[in-house]
């Protein structure tokens, strides 16, 4: 089970190797699921074996990626999945229900890749390593939480936000997760500077439960590794907000 802290948030960081993964863990009180990426393997095979390790480390609180939302990876993540017993999986849309079964079980916890479609009220589901290239297919964002219901899934991740470009598009998408009872996952251009407003944001709209992503921002760029200063400080307002 995700733990998040007062029943709300969860943050969702990468982690550069195992060290750097257990900081980050105990960093963050447990109150976080370590993102370990399936592009960053050359074979599923390979990544199962390194993330059985990470699983075990994190007791199951790990976040099995994509890589900066790469569709190609898709298949990955779900081979994956049938092998490796984690606590959340990251998906495009299209391919949630097909991660579900592979998984056999309702307790993991899978996303869905969403975009900002640029109209408010609306997000792009067309995420996948196909759909992509095609004319975008935009829908309500109520009707895209329904069909991630039916899928199987227990989120909508809203990626790539760009920060606070798309403020407005959120805003909406939060008042939609809040109405329907569904899980929010903000991604993408998170930082130290826009973290707060962003939570408020999400908080303001009655969302119940967010996992923020905060990826690059705050990844040392020398050694790869999440700086765990930063995390610590990401705690600290998440702890004063809530």
């Amino acid at each position: 089970m995700i733990n998040y802290y007062k029943n709300k948030i969860c943050l969702n960081v990468l982690a550069g190797d195992h060290q750097n993964a257990q900081e980050i863990y105990q960093a963050c009180e447990k109150h976080v699921i370590i993102g370990v990426l399936s592009a960053n393997y050359p074979d599923v095979k390979s990544a199962v074996e390194d993330m059985r390790i990470y699983n075990d480390e994190l007791e199951g609180n790990l976040s099995v990626g994509l890589g900066g939302g790469n569709p190609n990876q898709c298949k990955s993540v779900a081979e994956i999945s049938r092998e490796v017993n984690a606590n959340h999986f990251n998906q495009i849309f299209s391919a949630v229900g097909y991660t579900r079964a592979c998984i056999g079980n309702d307790k993991a916890h899978v996303n869905a890749l969403v975009s900002p479609s640029g109209k408010i009220g609306e997000v792009k589901i067309s995420t996948g390593p196909l759909s992509k290239d095609m004319p975008p297919a935009n829908v309500p964002v109520e009707t895209a939480i329904a069909m991630i219901k039916e899928m199987g899934g227990n989120s909508l991740k809203f990626f790539p936000m760009h920060g606070l470009k798309c403020k407005e598009e959120l805003k909406v998408v939060a008042q939609a997760c809040a109405k329907y009872d569904f899980i929010l996952e903000p991604t993408g251009g998170i930082n130290l500077n826009n973290f707060r407003e962003i939570i408020q944001i999400i908080l303001n709209a009655g969302v119940d439960k967010m996992i923020p992503h905060v990826y690059s921002s705050i990844i040392d760029k020398k050694s790869g590794r999440t700086r765990i200063e930063d995390v610590k400080k990401l705690m600290k307002i998440i702890k004063e907000m809530i």
